[in-house]
């Protein structure tokens, strides 16, 4: 999963970017209106958490740009002010839920998962490939019950091909939904990655992740 995260404080910002990454989600960051309405609008994010004070634009600002760009991520506004007409101008701009400063970790944690599951159903916290199970709660993988371990975007890796099993996933949109904005693209990062997770997950039998030529791969 893909977030922005918009926080002018330097401290805040680094903290939540470390815990979210923690958290198994790749986090671009930015800390003022104007970068966070243009990464907005012209990136795919699962969820946007958005701080009201910015430099340049509001996070009021901010929020109407994106609704009105057509882009449907969920956003949570976070903000020292706890004021009605605030919180209400916000929503009615688009935002889908305010959280107000200082606040936990595991409450915003909450508030992402609860979020990020609407409007459809509960997604199970367990995906499989095969004989391969994903626990996306616990962070753990295992082949027929042994654990098998995993670098961090390993696990967002396999993550990525077990939530679009079936479909042909391209470089670019690995790159856009388990990589940062400042990675490079051109880098052999992404390939590198697959041949650790194909020793560590391949046995004799088959290849889980197979390569489309010219197109990308694919888990079937």
């Amino acid at each position: 999963m893909k977030i922005l995260l918009v926080e002018d404080n330097h401290d805040i910002r680094e903290t939540l970017k470390m815990n979210l990454e923690s958290e198994m989600f790749t986090v671009d960051c930015t800390d003022n209106g104007d970068s966070a309405s243009y990464l907005a609008r012209t990136n795919y994010y699962d969820l946007i958490l958005l701080d009201y004070m910015l430099p340049n634009k509001n996070g009021l600002q901010v929020c109407k740009e994106v609704r009105t760009a057509g882009k449907k991520a969920p956003i949570i506004i976070i903000s020292v002010c706890g004021k009605v007409p605030e919180k209400v101008a916000l929503l009615e701009a688009g935002a889908d839920d305010y959280l107000q400063k200082p606040f936990s970790f595991s409450e915003l944690l909450a508030r992402i998962r609860a979020i990020t599951r609407r409007p459809y159903q509960i997604n199970s916290p367990i995906l499989t490939i095969e004989d391969v199970s994903l626990d996306i709660a616990r962070q753990n993988v295992s082949r027929n019950g042994e654990n098998i371990y995993l670098t961090r975007k390993e696990f967002m890796l396999l993550e990525c091909f077990a939530r679009n099993r079936g479909r042909i996933v391209s470089r670019g949109f690995i790159n856009e939904n388990v990589w940062e904005n400042d990675s490079n693209p051109f880098s052999n990062t992404i390939e590198a990655h697959i041949r650790n997770l194909r020793k560590k997950l391949d046995d004799r039998k088959a290849q889980l992740i197979k390569t489309v030529p010219g197109r990308g791969y694919i888990v079937e």
